[in-house]
């Protein structure tokens, strides 16, 4: 029997993420896999803006930026002929509260790749070849055994080990919803040959949509291959084909009509039914369900691998204090509180999206691009029902970013950058503010850090633009409150300080 603080089954891109979250914190974690292998596919395809900011926060930001392409033009043909390109991000640029002006096109084994070399500086390795068989639970925590005999106790189990893994199953949850009987064919290959030999260009997703099926090519950055979906084939008998090299060149041979244009070398090939569903709760005393253990959803929109990622971002910082002791176990209750209502958002969004694309693709000339929408940043996702949402305009909405100076050096801040770390922020506007903050300092210690703005000395920030203030609203003097994983708490008047300690003490009870 060997122990550790949170096991998580499963290290897909929301057990990561979950993992390097926790480990930031220092609170010891083991991630445990069944694959005796990572795997190379694409699958998920793009990270979100909201994602971007969750992994910039957890220190990954330049590495994905560099790792993925902001923009791809959509090319649409039928009958072989192209009609219209669209890029849908162009002319895209960033606002002073949102960083980052679109998402990353990038394949989701690589996402994968920055999240385990991050999670692996804080000493964290993923244990492959484990096979979580078994685990009981009492109220010491969660015992947990393993296919080879091994056990693990830990405080806590968290499965985020796909729609089909065994933690979801085992707790006897339920996965209510539906699954459509079509099959569509998916996989990563070389493509060969094409125009005059040249190849296809890689700065476009090249979509060939014709009324009889079609076939979609969408370049991976880092790699030669491209993801390839195309409807299926079938048999004589109206059977379903399996996916094979050979069922792939015939239907990019009969919907793109480009001679010479051969697939080669699939690094994976598979295939996929769109299955909306959802677990009726996502904790079950100690344990809890994350990513696609807990919601599955239309690949339309994206939202799959991002939603998976905020989730483990939502529950990492609500675990880590809990396992520090800095906050009582009541606080786990609002993972479920929270990450249930957007789950239940995501499917009737990505359903939406998905009719979309399937309503515009009759007509020639339209493709994907009906998926991209506001929504899909989930930029806008917050939780103003939640019992975390103490009150003020904003609590319970994500925290806008803005650009600043050090108050002494004349140095360029952004707000995100003091947001970043495990720990709540309290911002404080105007000279008033201080003694405020001074106060909460003293009473909450190390895991609320303090942030004066425009507090006309040399300490803090400086919002010589205005951009602060006009994101969080203040006018005058304030108190803004932030979460660990950046969403606004509270905000009131600079004499409600008594206020905010008590409301932060009264987490750990």
């Amino acid at each position: 029997m060997t122990a550790t603080t949170v096991l998580i089954a499963g290290a897909g891109p929301t057990g990561l993420t979950l993992g390097c979250t926790l480990a930031r914190a220092g609170v010891p974690v083991r991630i445990i896999d069944k694959s005796p292998v990572f795997h190379r596919a694409s699958r998920g395809k793009g990270l979100n803006q909201r994602s971007r900011e969750v992994l910039a926060d957890l220190g990954m930001g330049e590495e994905c930026t560099a790792s993925g392409t902001p923009h791809l033009t959509f090319r649409k043909y039928r009958d072989g002929v192209p009609l219209a390109d669209d890029t849908p991000t162009a002319g895209a640029a960033p606002t002073p509260d949102v960083p980052y002006a679109t998402g990353l096109w990038i394949p989701q084994w690589r996402t994968e790749e920055i999240l385990r070399a991050k999670l692996a500086t804080y000493g964290v390795e993923v244990e492959r070849g484990c096979e979580l068989t078994e685990f009981t639970q009492d109220g010491s925590g969660v015992t947990a055994t393993l296919a080879d005999g091994r056990r693990i106790h830990a405080a806590y189990l968290a499965g985020c080990d796909g729609a089909r893994g065994m933690v979801r199953k085992a707790l006897g949850v339920s996965f209510e919803g539906e699954t459509e009987p079509e099959l569509a064919l998916v996989g990563d290959v070389l493509v060969e040959g094409g125009p005059d030999g040249a190849g296809l260009d890689r700065g476009v997703w090249h979509q060939w949509i014709d009324e009889d099926g079609a076939v979609l090519l969408c370049p991976l950055p880092g790699t030669s291959h491209w993801q390839f979906q195309s409807s299926p084939e079938r048999d004589a008998e109206g059977n379903f084909l399996p996916p094979s090299l050979e069922v792939f060149q015939r239907q990019i041979d009969r919907h793109a009509r480009i001679p010479g244009l051969r697939l080669a070398d699939p690094a994976w090939l598979s295939t996929y039914r769109v299955s909306v569903r959802m677990a009726d709760r996502f904790r079950v005393g100690r344990v809890f369900l994350a990513g696609d253990a807990a919601h599955v959803h239309s690949i339309a929109g994206g939202l799959g691998m991002n939603t998976g990622i905020q989730d483990g971002y939502n529950l990492g910082w609500k675990l880590a204090l809990v396992a520090r002791g800095a906050a009582g176990a009541s606080l786990l209750d609002t993972y479920e509180e929270e990450r249930l209502p957007v789950a239940a958002w995501t499917l009737k969004t990505s359903s939406e999206r998905l009719r979309a694309v399937r309503e515009g693709v009759t007509r020639a000339g339209v493709g994907t691009e009906a998926v991209i929408s506001r929504e899909t940043t989930t930029l806008g996702i917050g939780y103003r029902w939640s019992s975390l949402a103490w009150g003020g305009p904003m609590a319970g909405d994500r925290a806008p970013d803005a650009p600043c100076r050090d108050a002494g050096s004349g140095a360029p801040v952004r707000l995100f950058e003091v947001f970043a770390g495990p720990a709540f922020t309290l911002l404080g506007f105007g000279p008033g503010s201080a003694a405020p903050l001074a106060q909460v300092a003293d009473a909450c210690g190390a895991w609320v850090r303090t942030c004066l703005i425009d507090g006309g000395g040399e300490q803090g920030l400086r919002d010589t633009e205005g951009h602060a203030r006009q994101a969080y609203g203040i006018k005058g003097e304030g108190l803004v409150l932030i979460r660990p994983d950046n969403h606004v708490v509270w905000s009131a008047a600079v004499d409600r300080c008594a206020d905010v300690v008590d409301a932060l003490r009264s987490l750990g009870r």
